[in-house]
């Protein structure tokens, strides 16, 4: 552990800059991620929130012409996220991601669960079947398909689909889970079964989301990051964000005076 980082702190981000060819996406944004807990990233479309979201998977290396400079420490091992020498696949496997839309892949409800771990290597079906339905009652789906697993993953609700992606994001047991907005497609009762299940994960997974929607931020999140034309404007905890904010840029934008 390094002199300088806080015992609950998972990820530091620090003087990040991301372009996107010769676009700067991101400009020397520093944060802390605590650990067991949500981080909520808010403000208008094209802020640079879900660029900031994807440096920690290094989902952009999958695309051309991008680039990273600065650091995303990971603890306690304090390795560099974005160093040459760290492999993208295994930085994926260590910090999960779902998506804005359900994703499921076009196999069985089970297969969805079990994709990561035969990634990974594992072939002994007991181990897998016992992670398959530890991840499915993590993400609260268990009760609701335990019966069909062989059926296929799109015959599920949209709600129940998202719990499923979260399902298979898990079962290979991450250290961070990234939510890049997960309920702006769902209806209200799928999103309040969202909610209450990102809040009972934290308990085991350090949790970022990407939200537009600021109530959300204020119900489920420890901490927010309010961000502007890809600089992190104001960043503290969320009851002093929404309530007090330091910055005249976060209260308009908390206010609705742009954005």
């Amino acid at each position: 552990m390094s002199e300088t980082q806080a015992p609950n702190v998972k990820a530091r981000v620090k003087d990040l800059n991301f372009y996107y060819g010769d676009f700067a996406a991101l400009k020397k944004v520093s944060l802390d991620v605590e650990a067991n807990e949500v981080t909520a990233l808010i403000g208008p479309s094209g802020c640079g929130k879900s660029t900031l979201l994807r440096c920690f998977n290094r989902m952009h290396d999958l695309y051309p012409g991008s680039r990273y400079e600065g650091e995303i420490r990971l603890y306690p091992d304090d390795v560099d996220l974005l160093a040459r020498n760290i492999d993208p696949v295994e930085t994926r496997i260590r910090i999960g991601m779902v998506f804005q839309k359900p994703n499921p892949f076009p196999k069985s409800i089970f297969e969805n669960v079990a994709y990561g771990l035969r990634i990974l290597g594992e072939k002994r079906r007991g181990v897998i079947a016992e992670k398959v339905e530890k991840a499915l009652r993590d993400a609260a789906l268990w009760d609701e398909v335990k019966d069909r697993l062989d059926s296929l993953a799109t015959s599920l609700s949209g709600g129940q689909q998202q719990r499923l992606c979260i399902a298979r994001t898990l079962a290979t047991e991450p250290e961070i889970v990234l939510f890049d907005e997960p309920t702006s497609a769902l209806d209200p009762i799928a999103t309040a079964s969202i909610e209450e299940l990102i809040i009972e994960l934290k308990r085991r997974v350090t949790i970022l989301i990407v939200t537009h929607n600021m109530q959300q931020a204020g119900r489920i999140s420890r901490h927010t990051a309010f961000m502007y034309l890809g600089e992190l404007v104001e960043f503290g905890e969320t009851e002093q964000i929404f309530t007090r904010p330091k910055k005249e840029q976060t209260e308009n934008y908390i206010t609705g005076r742009f954005g």
